[in-house]
């Protein structure tokens, strides 16, 4: 049997209040949140941590017991996602239409062409190490589980996380080159 329980009710199970905020509120507040970091455990604590050793059973024991462990987090939080609005306010005053076209553009243009042909930037800066040539696969080859070729070597191209995935049905041919994206660059990983 499949049951559903909606945050609603879990508020309502755990007798907690909803908060009520004007609509775009709460999302504002997550995204400066967000690059504020005023949530993370450094500043309020390792949450998952402090449930585990919390005795009591209501929200209002809660307040308390955290509250006397971190009085001052509450503040520190607010304060640096205070500070981050003024930055986004300030943000937001300087995009104008221009700024906007120039954002889309970039994304809708550029962006998904780098998306679309990330392979073949990978492709060229592994030939470009091995002082070969590179090309990417035709469809027969691709249905292969062949991105492309370095040299005259089939090769394929597979995220990190490629790793982990246990079951995996697809057999690739020829060397795996991995890689990662970080937030300044793409680490690449080469088998041989």
């Amino acid at each position: 049997m499949r049951i559903k329980l909606s945050f609603d009710e879990v508020r309502k199970y755990l007798e907690t209040p909803a908060p009520s905020f004007a609509k775009y509120v709460a999302p504002l507040l997550n995204l400066a949140n967000l690059f504020a970091q005023g949530t993370r455990p450094e500043v309020v604590g390792q949450m998952s941590e402090l449930i585990q050793n919390f005795p009591g059973r209501t929200v209002e024991e809660w307040k308390k017991w955290y509250l006397d462990r971190y009085p001052d987090a509450i503040r520190t939080a607010t304060d640096r996602i205070l500070d981050m609005l003024g930055k986004l306010r300030d943000a937001i005053e300087k995009t104008d239409p221009e700024v906007v076209e120039h954002w889309v553009e970039d994304l809708v243009i550029f962006k998904t062409f780098i998306g679309l042909r990330f392979h073949e930037a990978i492709l060229k800066k592994v030939a470009d190490l091995r002082k070969t040539s590179y090309r990417l696969s035709e469809p027969h080859e691709e249905a292969k589980g062949i991105d492309g070729f370095v040299g005259d070597k089939p090769v394929a191209i597979k995220p990190e996380t490629y790793k982990t995935k246990a079951g995996l049905t697809e057999t690739v041919e020829g060397e795996i080159i991995f890689y990662k994206k970080t937030k300044k660059a793409v680490e690449i990983e080469l088998q041989g």
